[in-house]
């Protein structure tokens, strides 16, 4: 299979299940960022020597390419079947997560600046990511009310504060203190 198919030269995209709409609509909008989202994670994961954060990591990336996935498929279309929809229960297991790995970060008394080792700064870039991902899931959400689920607003969420659990713990780990904010 090539990877262009020159269908896209006039600037719209082809939706899974049909259809196909301009490459600036708020839905393409959405999963290109959770496509931004899942790079960055990468990016995070070829720096990352902690076992637990990068099996983290690579379930975020398998859930990240899901959420794109989601947010491609038109509610109510023939192929909504063939798409596992982020649900409820993913949105519990990012909690567990994040739990899990704040529990082990000293407790937080200000505002953090993101940065200090390398994997904590690729991690803080990744969250960023996600909260970009976020702001386009709302906008396509008032542009198609019902077009998104609420288990994957809460789920992505939960993912830039999974991240920035993460990024602390990348910080603890690498016995990089966090640089609260002057101002808090």
């Amino acid at each position: 299979m090539k990877l262009y198919t020159r269908t896209g030269d006039d600037g719209t995209t082809g939706l899974f299940g049909g259809g196909r709409i301009a490459k600036d609509h708020p839905r393409v909008v959405a999963y290109g960022e959770a496509d931004g989202l899942n790079a960055l994670l990468g990016f995070a994961a070829v720096v990352c020597e902690d076992t637990a954060l990068r099996e983290v990591l690579e379930e975020l990336q398998q859930m990240v390419f899901q959420l794109g996935a989601d947010l491609a498929t038109l509610p109510d279309t023939p192929h909504e079947s063939k798409v596992k929809r982020i649900n409820v229960a993913d949105g519990a297991a990012m909690e567990a997560h994040i739990d899990s790995i704040d529990g082990a970060n000293a407790e937080q008394r200000s505002f953090v600046l993101p940065g200090g080792c390398e994997l904590a700064a690729r991690l803080h870039l990744a969250r960023d990511a996600a909260r970009r991902c976020e702001r386009a899931m709302v906008t396509l959400a008032t542009v198609e009310p019902g077009g998104i689920s609420d288990a994957a607003m809460r789920w992505i969420n939960r993912c830039s504060d999974l991240l920035f659990a993460m990024a602390r713990a990348a910080n603890r780990l690498a016995g990089v203190p966090d640089v609260p904010w002057c101002g808090s």
